[in-house]
């Protein structure tokens, strides 16, 4: 799949991997920060953004996009940051090509399969695509209804857009979403007749966060070997976006070490 991307910096090219929901303007304080020194690629994911719908959504395939993203602009190995469904898709594409990753840092995120994280979300966003409410304001006072934390609503509503015939509805492909949430829920696997990915690995979690726990140690290690991990006091599952500068300087000493 031909992702929408943007590129600015130069130096190492380094992927940029948005989450689930999310798309390559959520990145852009990283991008800001990063650019000076590394050529950056922020992309939308399949399903999200300017990027086209698929009614597939798994790792393979999501790896499958990032590698056909290098290939398109000739990039024979790159950084990459991957941030929850972004990293899930980093670490596969680490598995499936290692030779294509020099370093890899997955953000607040493990190769584990979790629970269904987001029904309350995935009801609210189906029921504003069922209503279709006329204006913005009518449509996040429906979705609090579902959704009780403010930051996380400001970010989904990130989504709700007016398309082409002037008609609010999601940007993203929320049926594929919701059909596939399965995969996305699922863990990046090594592939028959691979191994774990032994090149330099960094974990970054916030220390708030549940997404990264010591039961998921065995796991991390078993597939990425040669990994550090580094919590960040004082934020959740959306480090990068809380304490932005911390997680740049974080990212620059592990690229540069």
């Amino acid at each position: 799949m031909d992702l929408n991307y943007r590129i600015k910096g130069d130096g190492p090219p380094l992927l940029l991997v948005h989450g689930l929901f999310g798309s390559l303007d959520n990145l852009g304080g990283l991008v800001r920060g990063l650019a000076d020194q590394y050529q950056t690629i922020a992309m939308d994911m399949r399903n999200h953004g300017r990027s086209p719908h698929s009614n597939i959504m798994t790792y393979p395939a999501m790896a499958d996009d990032l590698l056909h993203l290098m290939d398109k602009e000739n990039i024979d190995s790159a950084h990459v940051f991957g941030h929850s469904m972004g990293g899930k898709a980093s670490m596969q594409l680490a598995l499936n090509a290692p030779d294509r990753v020099k370093k890899l840092i997955v953000g607040d995120i493990a190769p584990v399969r979790y629970g269904a994280n987001h029904t309350s979300v995935l009801e609210g966003m189906q029921a504003l695509a069922d209503e279709k409410p006329a204006d913005r304001r009518a449509a996040s006072a429906l979705l609090e209804r579902y959704i009780d934390d403010p930051a996380v609503l400001s970010f989904i509503m990130t989504n709700w857009r007016k398309n082409d015939e002037g008609v609010w509805s999601w940007r993203l492909n929320l049926h594929a979403i919701i059909d596939q949430y399965d995969g996305i829920a699922a863990a990046p696997s090594v592939e028959d007749g691979g191994s774990p990915y032994s090149g330099p690995t960094l974990f970054i979690k916030g220390n708030q966060s549940d997404y990264v726990t010591e039961e998921y140690r065995s796991e991390i290690l078993r597939l990425f070997p040669n990994t550090e991990l580094r919590a960040i006091e004082g934020t959740g599952h959306w480090f990068h976006a809380e304490k932005t500068e911390l997680t740049i300087r974080i990212i620059k000493r592990f690229l540069e070490a």
